[in-house]
């Protein structure tokens, strides 16, 4: 039996849906967790090499947080009805955790001491990928 045009509509927009939310979550969270490793490498290429690198990945990065935020209100809107009050407790902390992750991206990037860019990099760094954990136990 032939599937009706819009089950392959809806399965091709899910399908959309959670490729575009991956493929922001590959650049935000492991662009980060790349960029971290390549400090220490930058940092002998000069004193101006880390921000340089800092500041191409910003023009990767927002816009991927941006696609992040937009597909996971997709994402809730598609799939939020009915589930159990656990599931919308974890989705409750992921977006605490989400908003967490932009701001402490956003206060890195005002950061003028070497201790406030490990701090804000590092809760910026933590805040991600447990979003990320947090996404896959409510896909699971």
């Amino acid at each position: 039996m032939a599937v009706p045009i819009l089950a392959q509509l809806a399965s091709a927009l899910d399908g959309t849906r959670l490729s575009l939310h991956v493929l922001s979550a590959a650049v935000w969270v492991g662009g980060q967790l790349v960029l971290a490793g390549l400090v220490p490498t930058a940092r002998t290429l000069g004193d101006e090499a880390p921000r340089r690198l800092a500041r191409a990945f910003s023009r990767l990065s927002w816009p991927a947080y941006g696609l992040l935020v937009a597909t996971g209100v997709w994402n809730i809107a598609a799939v939020a009805h009915g589930q159990s009050t656990t599931w919308q407790v974890v989705l409750g902390v992921k977006l605490a955790v989400v908003a967490l992750s932009g701001l402490s991206a956003w206060l890195h990037t005002r950061a003028r001491t070497r201790r406030a860019l490990a701090l804000w990099g590092g809760v910026t760094g933590v805040s991600a990928v447990a979003a990320l954990v947090l996404g896959v136990f409510l896909a699971g």
